[in-house]
């Protein structure tokens, strides 16, 4: 199947998780990519898994405006011009109030909100017109104790995503988020927890999700895939993928 055959895509935070699985459903599809990633072993892992000449992967901190510029200049010299941008990477810590430091809030919002920021601001010459951006933000709208630094920088990608859908109309570039619930990834989306801790996080997860199970990567992938290639009519909108979390539907 080659329905992405002729298009270049960039992800951010691609090494891993949900960005790995948006990877290789573009590099499946016949799409030529460059993605980012932090950590050099996560990094040389995703280079042996793929071993493609479509993948193009780059060590790129997005707290860093040096490696922004970087990333730019190599989309640039790699693949010219692209037809979709996913802004995946992001960070999260659990913190009560009393436990949140200035080091740990700015590392959230350098990290999930401005780099996300700039990284569009940065490639934006670069998309077609007609192209698309997909956001990964999160399913928020139910709050939990701990992550006020995460979901505040979250929060203020749904914002700015919103924003820039309406300035990107003239270039009828489409901006989108995805927001998961909670999803298998190696870490849940919270670094640092304990094999216990992370069953005990997936057991609750499962319980107050209405689908009664946890989703998938590839499932948020082919939701922010959708968002990219299939909706076409659609531009300013969040995509919940979370078993109807943040829906509050009823759980019996």
């Amino acid at each position: 199947m080659n329905k992405y055959a002729g298009k270049k895509a960039v992800v951010t935070g691609g090494t891993h998780g949900m960005g790995l699985a948006i990877v290789k459903a573009l590099l499946k599809g016949g799409a030529e990519v460059v993605f980012t990633g932090r950590n050099e072993k996560k990094i040389e892992e995703a280079r042996a898994e793929l071993n493609s000449g479509a993948a193009h992967i780059v060590r790129s901190d997005a707290a860093v405006m040096a490696d922004i510029d970087a990333l730019g200049e190599l989309v640039g010299n790699k693949l010219g011009r692209i037809d979709y941008l996913f802004v995946n990477h992001g960070i999260a810590e659990i913190n009560l109030l009393e436990q949140v430091t200035e080091a740990s809030w700015e590392r959230h919002f350098n990290i999930n909100t401005k780099g996300a920021f700039f990284t569009v601001q940065r490639l934006a010459p670069l998309i077609n017109d007609g192209g698309a951006i997909v956001f990964t933000t999160v399913a928020n709208d139910t709050i939990f104790p701990g992550l006020s630094a995460y979901s505040g920088s979250k929060e203020a990608v749904r914002a700015f995503a919103q924003v820039l859908a309406a300035e990107f109309l003239p270039r009828k570039i489409r901006v989108n988020s995805v927001a998961p619930g909670y999803i298998d990834t190696p870490t849940m989306g919270v670094p640092g927890l304990t094999d216990e801790e992370r069953a005990e996080f997936m057991k609750q997860g499962d319980e107050i999700t209405p689908l009664k199970r946890h989703g998938t990567v590839e499932e948020v992938a082919a939701a922010a895939l959708f968002l990219a290639v299939d909706a076409t009519f659609t531009t300013g909108t969040e995509l919940p993928v979370d078993g109807g979390f943040a829906q509050g539907l009823a759980v019996s």
